[in-house]
């Protein structure tokens, strides 16, 4: 007999009928034999209509008061549907968050899991009882009872907690809609349904997954090794596996509360060419990356920095062996670009060996201000020059002379608390099939681009400048160091960019020209208007091409590419908001993600 966590979203139990028709989908999952504990969410807009309430008392609500109120939302869905399965002769029990021993940070509206008590449940389920919970909810401790909520998301992260405390076999999260799908429906709606994705490529389309399935609730699959399933709550079909890798020894306790950075990687087969002050125009990272694919050659790190003036630098990594092959294909390529060009801005390719990437590896530093910051004071401390930066969901990626590589995985595996260092693969976990290059494209329209120009090319600035940033809990995502390198007054100084999201420019603003005051560093560039366009896949790894692929599709539709940043396993394109929604249509179409896809440019 198998365990499974069921869970059921506000659209799946948003009335009377559509609870009734949960109830029954339950009764089929414990007449095949099953124990079943079901998470469900607030009614359908019953949270939204709460939050209402509580703005006509207040303008600001306290938060304390705004998770006793928003609690009450789940309370209602899991007695109506313990009541739908009594109905039909089913036993069952609805239990709150508190009821059930899920104990939270003392951190109203967005708490995260400390541990779950999981003997009350098994008791019920030994009594063949189907346990309903709350999701969404916790107590801070056991002794002061205070009401917590889990903040966005929740519902999953209650679902997939519980799993894991309960070792069950399976969690399935039902949805409106039939599982993960290869981009939003609601812009292709050719967009298709994968049949599996692992829990790496699911954490690097956050983007993309959170509509359907939360980045926390993904973080505790992977590190528990939790199996997951998100299917549709409206028909049988089996929906989308997020497979998890086989889980390492871990303690419940401190469940969600989990080191942000789990290992440190190393790579010192590496080199690096840098084309220097090409043209900012559509079409030429598509010309140089289709020329490296069709010489067959992989390339790891891709970097394109913000322009100046009319060019900018697009840098990239290669393993040793290759990099001849590779330095051919950028000075054959550099003359047509210089043709393009007035003769003060000449191309130029640079190459570097004895280079190494170093990088930390985490699912917990999603959402978590600091890590970048703290990473890059660990190399500053050490008096390690950074090179080039790298960053995605769960990865952040430096490059450093190869000298200081042992030096800087001690440091770094002393400041994460990390014994497990291995150099840098990557790791799929889908079984019995060939993974494609591209799995899912996401877009993500939300994201404002800064840029601070000439800062200091010495250990600690970047430490200096993300720092400030974490102080004021601002998240950054994309994170790009110029290649190009001006000496003002006697200091060599690069331009550092990075995205954020929107709600948080205006205050990273400030924040930086403060600090440019203080420091002497370069004038602050903010724009707003911008989408970052991301292809995903664990396939890409070993295929030569994809970055070709999706840079000529780009330039296809004449759309310009502001900032590249890539790892193994995605590509980040950041391009003019206005395009963003025609550069995700025509990536995913060159990568036949959909079928008979039509792509309309806007006029």
């Amino acid at each position: 007999m198998a365990l499974i966590v069921q869970k059921y979203g506000g659209t799946s139990v948003g009335s009377a009928e559509r609870i009734i028709a949960v109830a029954q989908r339950v009764m089929q999952t414990v007449k095949a034999g099953n124990s079943l504990v079901v998470v469900v969410s607030a009614m359908g807009k019953t949270t939204d209509g709460l939050v209402k309430l509580a703005n006509a008392i207040s303008s600001n609500p306290c938060r304390r008061e705004m998770d006793m109120l928003l609690s009450t939302g789940e309370q209602v869905s899991i007695a109506l549907l313990s009541m739908a399965l009594q109905e039909l002769g089913q036993p069952a029990i609805s239990l709150t968050g508190a009821q059930v021993g899920i104990v939270t940070e003392a951190e109203h509206t967005r708490a995260r899991i400390l541990n779950i008590s999981s003997e009350r449940i098994e008791r019920h389920l030994k009594d063949g009882k189907v346990v309903v919970v709350a999701g969404f909810q916790g107590i801070s401790s056991t002794t002061d009872w205070e009401i917590t909520t889990l903040g966005r998301g929740g519902s999953d992260t209650s679902a997939v907690a519980l799993a894991a405390a309960l070792k069950a076999n399976c969690c399935e999260i039902y949805t409106d809609v039939p599982g993960i799908l290869t981009t939003d429906p609601r812009i292709v709606p050719e967009a298709q349904l994968m049949s599996e994705i692992t829990c790496d490529e699911m954490l690097e389309l956050a983007s993309l997954g959170a509509k359907v399935l939360h980045p926390r609730a993904v973080e505790i699959a992977r590190n528990y090794g939790v199996e997951l399933v998100v299917r549709s709550s409206w028909t049988d079909d089996p929906g989308t596996r997020v497979v998890s890798p086989p889980p390492q020894p871990r303690s419940l306790v401190g469940l969600e509360i989990t080191k942000p950075v789990d290992g440190v990687e190393y790579d010192t087969d590496q080199a690096k060419v840098a084309l220097l002050r090409v043209p900012d125009r559509p079409g030429v990272a598509a010309r140089l990356f289709g020329e490296i694919a069709r010489q067959h050659l992989n390339v790891d790190l891709i970097i394109q920095s913000i322009h100046e003036g009319n060019t900018n630098d697009i840098a990239f990594t290669v393993t040793t062996p290759i990099l001849k092959r590779a330095e051919a294909v950028a000075q054959a390529i550099a003359p047509v670009l210089r043709s393009h060009n007035n003769a003060q801005e000449e191309a130029e390719v640079m190459v570097q060996q004895q280079i190494a990437k170093v990088s930390i590896v985490g699912a917990g530093m999603i959402g978590r201000p600091g890590v970048a910051a703290q990473m890059f004071a660990t190399l500053s401390d050490a008096r390690i020059n950074i090179q080039m930066i790298s960053t995605s969901e769960v990865k952040v990626s430096c490059v450093i002379d190869a000298e200081d590589c042992d030096r800087a995985i001690d440091v770094l595996c002393k400041a994460f608390e990390i014994d497990r260092v291995h150099k840098s693969e990557s790791q799929s976990v889908i079984s019995n099939s060939i993974s494609p290059p591209v799995r899912g494209v996401a877009l993500d329209l939300k994201q404002a681009q800064l840029a601070i120009r000439q800062v200091a090319d010495r250990p600690g600035t970047a430490a200096k400048l993300f720092g400030l940033l974490a102080e004021r809990n601002i998240s950054v995502d994309m994170i790009i160091q110029s290649q190009r390198c001006r000496v003002i007054d006697g200091i060599p100084k690069r331009d550092i960019a990075f995205t954020v999201a929107q709600i948080d420019a205006e205050e990273a603003r400030q924040v930086l020209e403060a600090a440019a005051s203080k420091f002497g560093w370069g004038e602050v560039v903010v724009d707003s208007a911008i989408a970052k366009v991301s292809v995903v896949g664990a396939g890409m790894v070993g295929q030569p091409g994809v970055a070709a692929r999706m840079f000529e599709a780009l330039a296809q539709h004449q759309i310009n590419i502001q900032m590249i940043t890539t790892s193994e396993i995605k590509i980040s394109c950041v391009v003019a908001q206005e395009q963003g929604t025609t550069a995700l249509k025509a990536i995913h179409a060159a990568f036949e993600l959909g079928s008979n896809q039509q792509i309309e440019v806007p006029a």
